[in-house]
């Protein structure tokens, strides 16, 4: 019996996938049996198969893999700080809708399993983008697919170290603990910092990594990105997409008082 989280199921959205109510054998069954990771995977093997039919070699194929280990978590780290947490789509109307989509709607209630996974309308290209024009120059088709195809592996296995980070569970690893706690820092102490999800190097690197809750005052945008009452009443329409104002607290919280 998988238990009450999981009962009535829609399958196709994962509307009823509450991750801070699951636990790790619930996330298994709701990771495998979710749309857009079983897309990915049916996509990674006919990467694959592709490669297969046009093999460049052990060498190149090597290097396309490699570079795309390597080019990936930078690539995701620029992406997450500078488009996800950037002020520019929500100001313009016909980007509104994407902005919310691909991560408000994730900051505004960090449990919920439908908007963490990306629309693969929008993480489908942005791979094949990053990673075909790597994969073509080094092994022309061969390394191309599989450069893609390690683009994919490399989106199933973030999404779902992506869930224990947001998951009602204790991971006996330290470094999935250590992993889970900084990203539990941005989404609930200071958005502006940790952006990485498996690794933080790059976080070192640009500055942007901190360690615990007294590394930084906590963010009064930690939870709505900067799109608070004020920016909804002069750009509306994330706010008419949603149907209510900007949060500033998840539901149930209880408001912080000022302490004299």
């Amino acid at each position: 019996m998988i238990g009450s989280t999981l009962r009535n199921t829609n399958l196709r959205t994962g509307r009823s996938f509450d991750l801070g109510k699951m636990n790790l054998r619930q996330l298994w069954i709701a990771y495998l049996t979710y749309p857009t990771i079983l897309l990915y995977i049916v996509l990674a093997v006919c990467s694959f198969a592709v490669l297969g039919r046009n093999f460049p070699g052990i060498q190149p194929t090597a290097i396309a893999v490699g570079a795309v280990i390597l080019v990936y978590p930078v690539t995701w780290y620029l992406l997450h700080r500078y488009i996800l947490h950037g002020r520019f789509l929500y100001r313009i109307k016909l980007t509104a809708g994407l902005w919310k989509r691909i991560h408000f709607d994730h900051h505004q209630d960090p449990h919920l399993l439908d908007v963490l996974f990306g629309s693969p309308l929008n993480t489908i290209p942005t791979i094949a983008i990053i990673t075909l024009p790597i994969g073509y120059l080094i092994g022309h088709v061969g390394g191309a697919a599989a450069a893609l195809g390690t683009g994919l592996v490399i989106t199933c296995i973030y999404e779902f170290f992506h869930c224990i980070q947001h998951l009602n569970y204790k991971p006996r690893a330290r470094w999935i603990q250590k992993m889970k706690q900084l990203h539990v820092l941005h989404h609930f102490h200071d958005e502006d910092g940790n952006f990485g999800i498996t690794s933080y190097v790059v976080d070192r690197v640009f500055g942007s990594y901190y360690g615990d809750t007294r590394a930084r005052p906590r963010s009064p945008s930690v939870f709505n990105l900067g799109y608070d009452t004020a920016e909804a009443a002069r750009y509306p329409w994330v706010m008419d997409r949603t149907g209510a104002p900007p949060r500033d607290r998840p539901d149930g919280a209880v408001p912080r008082r000022n302490v004299t």
